[in-house]
């Protein structure tokens, strides 16, 4: 008699994105910060899998993830980058508060995707508590993380354009925009 196959995980892209009593974000943890390995969660399978391994001497700055219940304009969830003080696991739900967003667009020929990326800082945490906008962030801080993401897409042979770095209230009309699109 064949046993029953039962589902390895919940499905985080389920939960809920935002709470709106606390004024709080729920972060799914895809990649931890100072990985190569790019992980990806596949719905079909219902696990996190490696999506992509980055090349020697690049890897992940912060955690990096997804909110839940939203479509971005690329088909998937509306991406994250997360400063908190250790790396997460894949799969893990952090809770965080929304300081800004980096705008851009990837370029593959003639087709441009809108492509931003959600920055916030994990609720539980000490060497990020005083950032509580964008702009307390250093200016350098934010060139670097900019640049990464420049980095990431061009070896996939991808062009990425930054369109600017913006505030917490720009990030939120993105995620209300990605939560109407899901």
């Amino acid at each position: 008699m064949p046993k029953k196959i039962a589902k390895s995980l919940s499905n985080p892209i389920l939960l809920k994105p935002v709470d709106k009593n606390e004024g709080l974000i729920q972060v799914i943890i895809e990649t931890p910060k100072g990985s190569r390995n790019k992980f990806a969660y596949d719905e079909e399978q219902s696990i996190f899998t490696v999506k992509k391994v980055l090349p020697a001497g690049m890897s992940f700055p912060y955690d990096f993830g997804f909110l839940p219940r939203t479509q971005a304009p690329d088909g998937d969830p509306i991406d994250v980058l997360l400063l908190m003080d250790e790396p997460a696991f894949p799969g893990i739900a952090v809770r965080a508060r929304l300081i800004g967003v980096i705008q851009g667009e990837q370029i593959e020929g003639k087709k441009k995707t809108r492509n931003d990326r959600l920055l916030a800082v994990a609720e539980m945490n000490h060497e990020y508590a005083y950032i509580k906008k964008v702009g307390d962030l250093p200016k350098q801080f934010v060139r670097e993380l900019e640049q990464f993401f420049v980095n990431y897409h061009q070896l996939e042979g991808k062009e990425y354009r930054l369109l600017g770095c913006k505030g917490a209230d720009v990030a939120m009309r993105a995620i209300k925009e990605a939560q109407r699109a899901a």
